[in-house]
């Protein structure tokens, strides 16, 4: 991928387009939404492409992939990285080395282990609580009645700053499926008293605007379609 890429450009420019008019019918600024572009399976050229192209905030699902690319980007000094795929316990310290936030904390026990590694490391970590809504195996998070005493455990733990609520709903080729799930996200995340919300895909950007998403999470409709893998 060149690093200044007319295709992307014109994907960028679409997708920025749909972000503005959710916004405006919304009532809201289009300042208040932050665009994560999802790069798992894509290259660090393809992260580079896309700075270039003026985005600065990138999600990433897979650990050990993302540890790959990071050595080569440490040039864009601008860009903030979210891990935004499940995370076992046991990598909570590569997340804090490679990661300025972690969207996917569930648990007391990984808040305990982010947060025990942020301090050996000597840094700071911006944490949202992943929330699962739905009744999926396949989806992670904590329950909603859990975020309580996840918040209770989180304040013990110095070296994390918890801003937010994160959620991903069943995939559905219709995004008004995934409205309930988004103001479900908006009610828990008001009650709690946090403010960022992530929520809103692609394919559902505008419904998860439209019910209040501060942050969203897109991956194809910037980069394209993810390379399948091949059968030997």
């Amino acid at each position: 991928m060149s690093l200044h890429d007319p295709q992307f450009t014109d994907r960028l420019a679409k997708v920025e387009s749909r972000i503005a008019r959710a916004a405006e019918r919304s009532g809201r600024r289009r300042a208040d939404i932050t665009l994560v572009a999802v790069s798992k399976k894509f290259s660090a050229d393809h992260l580079r492409a896309a700075y270039a192209a003026g985005l600065r905030e990138f999600g990433e699902n897979y650990i050990q992939e993302f540890a790959g690319k990071r050595p080569q980007l440490d040039d864009l000094r601008e860009a903030k990285y979210h891990f935004i795929g499940h995370l076992q316990s046991n990598k909570a310290r590569l997340a804090c080395q490679l990661f300025s936030v972690v969207q996917t904390a569930d648990s007391t026990k990984l808040l305990a282990r982010l947060d025990a590694a942020a301090g050996e490391l000597g840094t700071a970590l911006e944490v949202l609580l992943e929330v699962k809504l739905s009744d999926e195996e396949s989806k992670s998070g904590a329950r909603p009645e859990d975020v309580p005493g996840l918040l209770q455990a989180a304040s013990h733990c110095p070296h994390l700053t918890i801003s937010g609520l994160m959620t991903m709903p069943p995939w559905n080729i219709d995004p008004e499926h995934s409205r309930p799930y988004f103001q479900r996200l908006a009610a828990l995340a008001k009650q709690v008293g946090l403010q960022k919300l992530s929520m809103g895909m692609s394919g559902d950007l505008e419904v998860a605007i439209e019910e209040g998403a501060t942050i969203v999470r897109v991956g194809t409709a910037l980069f394209g379609p993810r390379a399948k893998p091949t059968l030997a």
